[in-house]
């Protein structure tokens, strides 16, 4: 899930050249993702064991220091277009191999930071972007066992994307009758019924019971939503 999260969030360019640094849980999940979505992956990591778990899945696999800047040189690592840090639990080898990466000139590298400490250190010292998996994936989580949120991706700046169940209020009439927008903040964009395919929502589109729907909107202002509240401005 870690990293289908990572994934769905943050799509490269088509055939674009990715290095993994750090095979682990997370790393490794990142990188079997990209890897079905067409790009070439590089993964490093110091252990042998997982350089060896993985030397069949990913493009290239290689058992180095990652943050020995001349190991990084010899292995064409500054060749790459993306780098993505994904060391979890030695966070001076997370932040050495961030300034490798940053003096190897590599434009866009990404890391995996435990702590908000963690992340603003990124930052300041190379990180383009810093994420947050085990967050992510317990805010994700949270929201799949209470039921409202079917599925559920959240960005960075509170905006959201869900799949839910229609809620009640939203039964037996169109999108402009029950005024979702105007009274929730919120956008469906699209509509599911059973053993139909799916259908871009329009304002003449009648939601049915059993529909699901694919709405956009701020977390929170979904989250009413989909719990049917009634707090919606009024009509």
């Amino acid at each position: 899930m870690l990293g289908r999260i990572f994934t769905e969030q943050f799509a490269f360019s088509a055939g674009d050249s990715v290095v993994v640094i750090g095979l682990g849980r997370f790393g490794g999940a990142v990188a079997q993702s990209l890897m079905r979505l067409g790009h070439d992956v590089m993964g490093i990591d110091r252990r042998e064991d997982l350089v060896q778990l993985w030397s069949e899945r990913l493009t290239h696999t290689v058992q180095a220091d990652s943050t020995n800047e001349n190991v990084m040189l010899q292995l064409g690592v500054a060749d790459f277009s993306h780098a993505i840090v994904a060391i979890g639990s030695d966070l001076a080898a997370s932040l050495m191999t961030l300034m490798v990466l940053s003096e190897l000139g590599i434009k866009d590298i990404w890391v995996k930071a435990m702590t908000p400490e963690h992340g603003q250190i990124a930052q300041r010292i190379g990180a383009h972007h810093v994420v947050y998996p085990e967050a992510d994936m317990g805010a994700r989580v949270a929201h799949l066992i209470t039921g409202r949120l079917m599925d559920f991706i959240e960005f960075e700046d509170g905006f959201a994307i869900a799949k839910i169940n229609a809620p009640a209020e939203t039964h037996n009439i169109t999108l402009a009758e029950s005024h979702v927008r105007a009274r929730f903040g919120v956008t469906v964009v699209g509509v599911k019924r059973l053993n139909e395919d799916f259908q871009h929502a329009l304002g003449e589109t009648r939601i049915l019971p059993g529909d699901l729907l694919i709405v956009s909107g701020p977390t929170k202002k979904i989250e009413l939503f989909a719990g049917g509240d009634k707090k919606g401005k009024k009509r």
